[in-house]
């Protein structure tokens, strides 16, 4: 029987042939994106594992193993994050530490390939001087997430690293606290995977349909003739197995080109190390071998109809319309979204458990609701067909909307993904943009946690002198605070030489001002040269008794002078937990994130777009061969061949434009549910770049619709009618 298979594979003229090469191009594609999903899932767990050590977990020690006062914190440079880590000693035994020979001693640091790049690279008072002493050596790549990383280990006194906030003691440093928010983004690369798998399997799917009915009686021919159903079935699963086992082989050998390609892209902030991009021995056998199974699989469900009766094939009996209750799932997903209105979870875990369940509800909810979309929308146009093509198409659709929407099933969730994206980013960015020009970039602001007024005021001349430093300014902590009010109190002489930040109220000493003088946001009091402070109800001697809270660096707007000051900042108050930040990089991470998630959003509907015109091309090609007769028969009785056109590009629009508006409307309802639930946001029209990708996306589509057309007149003439 595999023989005979084959033999009906790559004898059945061109029309065979084609369909095994589209349905092993489909697989192709689908078996090179899975092992890239899979690949992708194992890479972060790799580089989550490469630089958990960087937290200072504590482990159980070895009994031999003397203590070590550890001190994690983040740092600055020049736009980008980094990891510094301050040990000391407390013994010549310290523990081992992944990529280094030992833990560095005082006056001792060891750095990355990346880091150290750097600070060769930069004046020595921008980066170097942080460290004070000399580089022992360079941390290894096995020990950290990415080859881009930032991190140094910095050694020092114990009594030194005692007095950072959070440092501990450890004997062993745990391997097992993530470094990264794996959860977080092995949910992001889930969905990411899910919008582009999608099209991918719709594509698969349309292919294996691709000259459906014809095939069905061929089958069904052969069990008027004796064949049993056994042996119907082992012929359909060998057609389709031998294409899926070609697929497969392709996309093992496009596998390393979509890895170089994953390896590029910084998905989390950091590249991934090429070899870490590995689905593993067992994902390989897995992808490999189940693929042409659950192709064999498919074709033998397939030909369900002629197991169940070979005769029933030839009558072609109109499937059941679908039902209304396919809204359902869509609803429950809207509901359980709105639900959390008021009740969002307090931690993160819990938000996920939330939310995630809406949105996949939703996502489901509209695949299964896609083909009753799809009939309101053909029952619409029928209602109003006033010429014989719009007619003709909206009868067909409504006799099937199953089929006219499983071509164009990857468009909808592709532009589902994408709204929500474009909501939920577009909306977050809006609402924590920054509105204050020039003085958030160069206003830098180091956060003293109470330091004492005496301290603090004897090292600012140091930082005065630093090139590039236009004031040094110390804000005392506003001992009234309150939610609605500024944070800190800034003296009147102060605020005077520096009037591009505002101004003190008429006589007042003392005025109260948030922390980085620039305001806290839109809704509240703002900053700017024509801001008035309300003045601070304390006098000389109160004020003098008020800790630090906030120093506060202006700048000549040089990226030198930035790194030049922070480094002087650090030199001088070295127990910060927080380093010295300008506004507009205390909120990069989270304006990085989002550009991430956009970026995303956007490789979904990209990719996505091309998979789907693909599946709506064959869904046509395969509908205009399947339906050559009727054609060839109403060509002959007159009608134009403009009318044809018309009904075949009416079949395929109709139901593209009602689930492309379904989908939207129904992703920004969902982002809207969201944003009230998590952030208390209301939801902001997107930008014309939104517009601009749907409209060619959908332009897209069309125009593959109209590229199928010239099909129509060359499977139509006369002799096909003859002939059949």
């Amino acid at each position: 029987m595999i023989r005979f298979g084959l033999r009906l594979t790559f004898a059945g003229g061109r029309e065979a042939v084609l369909r095994f090469v589209v349905l092993a191009v489909a697989v192709a594609l689908g078996t090179a994106l899975l092992l890239s999903t899979v690949a992708g899932v194992r890479a972060l767990a790799a580089q989550s594992g490469r630089g958990a050590w960087m937290r200072g977990a504590p482990a159980a020690g070895a009994p031999d193993a003397d203590p070590v006062v550890w001190a994690g914190r983040e740092d600055s440079f020049e736009g980008h994050s980094f990891w510094r880590v301050d040990v000391g000693l407390k013994g010549p035994n310290p523990p081992a530490v992944p990529g280094i020979a030992r833990l560095p001693e005082p006056g001792e640091y060891y750095v990355t390939r990346a880091l150290h790049d750097l600070i060769v690279s930069r004046p020595y008072d921008q980066l170097a001087a942080r460290f004070v002493g000399r580089e022992a050596g360079i941390i290894a790549d096995s020990a950290v997430p990415s080859r881009d990383s930032l991190v140094a280990v910095v050694g020092r006194t114990p009594g030194e690293v005692g007095g950072i906030p959070h440092a501990h003691e450890v004997t062993a440093v745990s391997n097992e606290a993530p470094a990264i928010p794996v959860a977080a983004l092995d949910l992001v690369l889930s969905v990411v995977a899910g919008g582009l798998l999608f099209p991918i399997f719709v594509f698969i799917g349309t292919a294996t349909r691709l000259s459906a009915t014809r095939r069905e009686q061929r089958f069904a021919a052969m069990r008027l003739v004796g064949a049993t159903p056994r042996q119907v079935i082992q012929l359909a699963a060998v057609e389709s197995a031998a294409a899926a086992v070609v697929g497969t082989a392709v996309g093992l050998a496009l596998f390393p080109a979509f890895r170089q390609a994953m390896a590029a892209v910084p998905l989390t902030g950091e590249r991934f190390f090429p070899e870490d991009l590995s689905p593993g021995a067992l994902g390989f056998v897995l992808i490999v071998l189940g693929i042409p199974i659950g192709a064999a699989v498919a074709a033998g469900l397939a030909m369900r109809r002629v197991r169940i009766s070979p005769l029933g094939v030839a009558r072609q009996v109109t499937p059941q319309p679908p039902r209304a209750w396919r809204l359902i799932p869509v609803v429950a997903g809207l509901a359980e979204l709105a639900y959390f209105i008021g009740r969002r979870p307090e931690t993160s875990n819990g938000q996920t458990a939330a939310f995630l369940p809406g949105f996949l509800l939703v996502m489901v909810g509209l695949v299964i609701a896609g083909p009753w979309i799809t009939m309101a929308g053909a029952r619409f146009l029928a209602r109003r067909a006033r010429r014989l093509p719009t007619l003709v198409a909206a009868r067909r659709l409504a006799d099937n909307p199953q089929g006219a929407f499983r071509a164009i099933s990857g468009v909808m969730l592709a532009l589902f993904v994408v709204s929500v994206a474009t909501g939920v980013i577009g909306t977050m960015r809006y609402e924590r943009g920054v509105h204050y020009g020039d003085l958030a970039a160069t206003t830098l602001v180091q956060y003293m946690g109470g330091s004492g007024v005496p301290a603090a005021e004897a090292r600012t001349d140091r930082l005065r002198a630093v090139p590039g430093v236009t004031f040094v300014v110390a804000l005392l902590d506003n001992t009234d605070d309150g939610a609605a009010s500024p944070s800190n109190i800034i003296a009147c002489a102060d605020l005077a030489g520096i009037p591009q930040y505002g101004r003190c109220a008429p006589g007042a000493e003392y005025a109260q001002i948030w922390g980085n003088l620039v305001g806290y946001d839109r809704d509240r009091t703002g900053g700017g040269p024509s801001t008035g402070w309300p003045a601070a109800p304390v006098t000389r001697e109160q004020a003098a008794a008020l800790p630090v809270d906030t120093l506060v660096l202006g700048l000549d707007g040089t990226g030198a002078a930035r790194e030049r000051a922070r480094t002087a900042m650090e030199l001088a108050f070295p127990d910060y937990q927080v380093p010295p930040l300008t506004d507009l990089e205390r909120g990069s991470e989270s304006r990085n994130q989002m550009v991430l998630f956009e970026r995303l959003a956007d490789v979904i509907m990209l990719f996505s777009l091309p998979i789907a015109g693909c599946s709506l091309a064959v869904s046509i090609a395969a509908g205009i061969a399947e339906r050559k007769r009727p054609f060839s028969l109403l060509r002959l009785t007159g009608v134009p061949m403009r009318a044809l056109r018309a009904v075949v590009a009416l079949e395929s629009a109709v139901p593209l434009l009602a689930v492309a508006v379904v989908a939207a409307g129904i992703g920004f309802a969902a982002s809207l549910l969201f944003l009230r639930a998590q952030l208390h946001y209301d939801l902001r029209a997107p930008e014309w770049s939104y517009y601009a990708l749907v409209a060619a996306g959908l332009a897209v589509s069309l125009a593959i619709i109209a590229s199928t057309l010239p099909l129509l007149d060359r499977v139509t003439g006369p002799e096909t009618a003859r002939n059949e």
